[in-house]
């Protein structure tokens, strides 16, 4: 590849992301790069994202706000998602960054010549390569809605359903709803040990469902149902033929 690497760095002690600055400085003639910022924690690195593109993010772990571990599994549903390369001052989150699809794990205080082998790995993994987009991260806790230039992290927990609507997906949570840019087969795939489908537009949390409604005969005289949520008014229907597997997941 012959495009110069765009390098982030994520820390949330100043000393560390200099001490980071001066050895990408010494490095530069064996890896050239191009800085092109540096957060103080994960949501701020995200909103920095939002409008400048980085290939490689060198982040810390134990951040306030949003902590490397879930900055990554954001990262991961990106479109073209950097590689992650951890930086951090305790050994006990090795095998969960691994799990994430971590390009390297490097333990402070960080040596050149080290930071220099996990950069040229993760050169061989930026995002066009397939390797690294086929590596399956863990679901996230939180999806990333940009409104307004923000970035908002809603817990998936607080999320009743999610439903399709033209471009977007929308979030609806007791409180309020958000436009998801993920696809509904994307979320379906990642959260599928929480949510069901009931029509092929919409997915519903089940530990969200307070009951079920039969509603009125149509042609056929077939019944149809609609489930009933927790914290919101409206009611969701059921397509026939998600019926059985809905009726089955949530013990019916």
């Amino acid at each position: 590849m012959n495009t110069t690497p765009r390098l982030l760095i994520v820390d949330d002690e100043a000393p560390a992301r200099q001490r980071l600055r001066h050895l990408l400085e010494d490095i530069a003639p064996q890896f050239p790069h191009r800085l092109v910022g540096e957060a103080g924690d994960g949501l701020a690195a995200l909103e920095l994202l939002e409008h400048t593109p980085a290939d490689i993010v060198l982040t810390d772990i134990r951040m306030p706000v949003l902590d490397g571990i879930e900055l990554a599994r954001q990262l991961s549903g990106s479109l073209q998602p950097p590689a992650i390369v951890f930086v951090t001052a305790y050994d006990e989150f090795a095998l969960t960054a691994f799990d994430l699809a971590a390009v390297d794990y490097l333990l402070k205080p960080v040596r050149a010549p080290r930071l220099f082998e996990a950069l040229k790995k993760a050169r061989r993994l930026m995002p066009d390569d397939a390797l690294f987009r086929s590596l399956a991260p863990a679901a996230r806790t939180r999806l990333r809605v940009v409104e307004r230039g923000r970035v908002l992290l809603v817990p998936v927990a607080e999320i009743l359903y999610l439903r399709a609507e033209q471009k977007y997906v929308v979030a609806r949570t007791a409180a309020r709803e958000y436009l998801l840019e993920d696809t509904l087969c994307q979320l379906e795939s990642e959260f599928a040990r929480d949510f069901v489908r009931i029509h092929r537009n919409c997915l519903v949390a089940a530990a969200a469902v307070s009951g079920v409604m039969r509603e009125a005969e149509g042609e056929g005289g077939e019944p149809h149902w609609s489930l009933c949520l927790k914290g919101v008014p409206e009611r969701l229907p059921v397509s026939r033929r998600q019926w059985p597997q809905v009726k089955q997941r949530l013990g019916l």
